[in-house]
């Protein structure tokens, strides 16, 4: 890799506790670098409503919600990488990580790299995402209170 860069502070993942923890890591002159991940934005950039986000009392769209997070993290310098990463050996010091696009190493890590959704693949699904079918009890279960639900799994 001809790309290798060095880090104080490395975050892997760029959802909410990614961004979060960005923000907090820059004020406290920590001098973060992001490496966003395949999914810039995680599971929110495939949510529509977000209804539970404090001070959005009419709701926010997800991509939108991201793109603020990500405008927060630079406003205070945050380095954002957009790489993902294939390989890490925490057992060196410092911290070494190989991404498609580069090496990086770090005295420090968070990993934020978040969950995914995990789906029957039944055609339907798709269609009726955010119409019925659900990922997020936590997001979604207040539209479904009082009604039959079915629940497959239960996020393993």
């Amino acid at each position: 890799m001809s790309n290798e860069k060095h880090s104080r502070l490395l975050i892997l993942g760029s959802g909410p506790a990614g961004y979060t923890a960005a923000v907090y890591a820059a004020r406290a002159n920590l001098e973060p670098v992001m490496i966003t991940g395949i999914e810039q934005g995680g599971q929110l950039m495939t949510t529509t409503d977000v209804d539970n986000w404090p001070a959005d009392p009419n709701g926010v769209q997800g991509p939108d919600l991201m793109q603020r997070m990500l405008a927060h993290a630079e406003r205070f310098d945050t380095e954002i990488i957009f790489d993902q990463i294939h390989s890490a050996d925490l057992a060196r010091s410092p911290f070494y990580l190989e991404g498609d696009s580069g090496t990086y190493t770090a005295d420090a890590l968070i990993i934020a790299t978040g969950a995914s959704a995990r789906y029957l693949g039944l055609p339907s699904e798709n269609a009726f995402k955010g119409r019925g079918v659900s990922a997020c009890a936590t997001c979604d279960g207040f539209f479904y209170k009082g009604k039959p639900v079915a629940v497959i799994g239960g996020g393993n």
